[in-house]
């Protein structure tokens, strides 16, 4: 049986997929047709249903549980991880850049993701906001061509050497205001395959997380071919930073989490009310 199969090329998603793509594991009898897109490119293509699997953010997922139902394996979540607003220029410290927000563009990886979720529940007079692909939001700050940046994945680590400010660690707000880790993307899967390919589909993603844990550097031509110009040591932080216990198993302590964010996006008005189940249950 082959399925189609979506992830970003962010090497703590290749990390994760690499045994399950390249039949490193037992895949109980499946294939995989593979698309490599970042993160807002795959939620569009999940609120179209295009594929039978996927990486998407959490708060695109808000949008999609009627076609799509939560893995167990393969989330991103975590402490310390979430998305920063970064600067060129010197705003001050984040009260005085509060009076300003509302007059700043504001560059985002995509309005869907989970970072343009946080970033409005910190900062809901933050209007004036430029979708671009994640990568392209250094350089349009370097350029000025928007006067903030809401940062994720491996620009973390990048950021400072070009010279750029970190204003707020919107992941390091959620965790204070919560107590929680932050749910940043998850694995879904197709509502219209039937439960037990769905069940079997969580069962050997959990088994790719395992054998990349257990050997770290099997797919590191893998994932090296995916990274945009990224370090081995960079690389391997990125994976650290993202790949975690929640990524073999959500666990009470995910699912808390996630119920969470739903239920505080809901009383917000961010997300539409939720009806379906959203995690695959044995």
């Amino acid at each position: 049986m082959k399925l189609t199969l979506g992830f970003s090329p962010c090497p703590n998603d290749t990390f994760i997929f690499d045994a399950l793509i390249h039949h490193k594991i037992d895949t109980e009898g499946l294939d995989f047709e593979v698309f490599y897109d970042d993160v807002e490119t795959l939620n569009q293509k999940a609120f179209r249903g295009e594929l039978d699997i996927t990486k998407l953010s959490y708060h695109a997922f808000a949008y999609v549980v009627e076609e799509y139902v939560l893995l167990d394996a393969g989330s991103a979540l975590g402490f310390g991880v979430g998305p920063l607003l970064i600067t060129k220029k010197d705003f001050g410290d984040f009260s005085n850049l509060k009076s300003q927000i509302s007059n700043l563009i504001i560059g985002i990886p995509g309005k869907y993701t989970t970072a343009n979720f946080l970033l409005g529940l910190a900062l809901p007079q933050a209007t004036n906001k430029q979708e671009m692909v994640f990568s392209e939001i250094e350089d349009a700050l370097l350029e000025e061509k928007i006067d903030v940046g809401l940062i994720i994945h491996e620009n973390r680590f990048t950021y400072q050497n070009k010279g750029l400010k970190k204003i707020i660690d919107l992941g390091d707000y959620w965790e204070k205001q919560t107590g929680c880790a932050i749910p940043l993307g998850g694995i879904v899967a197709n509502r219209k395959l039937p439960i037990d390919v769905r069940q079997k589909i969580n069962r050997i993603l959990k088994k790719s997380v395992e054998f990349a844990f257990a050997n770290p550097k099997s797919g590191l031509e893998f994932i090296r071919s995916h990274a945009q110009e990224m370090s081995e040591e960079v690389m391997y932080k990125h994976i650290e930073l993202y790949v975690n216990k929640y990524s073999l198993d959500l666990g009470k302590e995910g699912r808390k989490a996630i119920n969470l964010l739903f239920d505080t996006a809901r009383e917000k008005g961010i997300i539409p009310e939720i009806k379906e189940e959203i995690f695959l249950n044995p």
